[in-house]
């Protein structure tokens, strides 16, 4: 019985994440436009998308989809500031990053630069609500850490609503875990509709 129900929760919940992606997709359709226009005015020789390697499912990559915030750069500079970061290594976020252009600020105060990683959940890739995936590799997570890569990550989960920049990854594993090994559709719909809220006090705090 146990297998069975497991079975019909990934089910729906696929099912969920292909019906609300694309019907996101279809109602974003000109905001997106819109802001890919402003992303390509600021550098039209950079790119407007970017696709950052991620840590997903199982530990294995997964290259998300975001609108461009950086300069181009932007990762070869990362070491280079990387006495500056606000967490442990190979975490990494700092105030003020001299990386992020000006639509770029925008852009990641209202969190709309995450808006193409609905094409992530149509292909399968992440889930609505899920473990965040992190930009480092899985060999540098210790042995119980690992336990947060046995669920699809998502495009929100427990550590946006609940977390975000109070806590350190340890903690953030510690939520995540305990959050996704009692599956329920119920609590992650709770987690997606409070994530509109949090990231307007987010926008407002900033």
């Amino acid at each position: 019985m146990l297998k069975r129900d497991h079975l019909a929760y990934r089910t729906i919940k696929r099912t969920f994440d292909i019906l609300m992606s694309a019907l996101a997709l279809v109602i974003l359709a000109i905001p997106l436009a819109v802001i890919a226009l402003l992303v390509l005015r600021e550098d039209p020789s950079a790119p407007i998308f970017f696709r950052q390697r991620r840590t997903g499912l199982g530990g294995k990559p997964v290259h998300i989809l975001k609108f461009r915030t950086m300069v181009k750069n932007a990762d070869e500079l990362k070491e280079q500031l990387r006495e500056h970061s606000l967490v442990p290594w190979p975490d990494f976020r700092m105030n003020d990053d001299p990386r992020v252009t000006r639509i770029g600020r925008f852009l990641r105060k209202t969190s709309l630069d995450e808006l193409p990683q609905f094409f992530n959940v149509l292909k399968g890739d992440m889930s609505l609500v899920g473990p965040r995936p992190t930009s480092f590799d899985y060999s540098t997570y210790d042995l119980w850490q690992t336990g947060r890569l046995d669920f699809r990550p998502g495009l929100t989960g427990p550590w946006q609503v609940w977390g975000r920049d109070s806590m350190d990854f340890e903690e953030r594993c510690r939520l995540e875990i305990s959050f996704f090994r009692k599956p329920s559709l119920l609590a992650e719909l709770r987690v997606l509709f409070a994530t509109i809220p949090a990231v307007l006090r987010r926008t407002g705090a900033a």
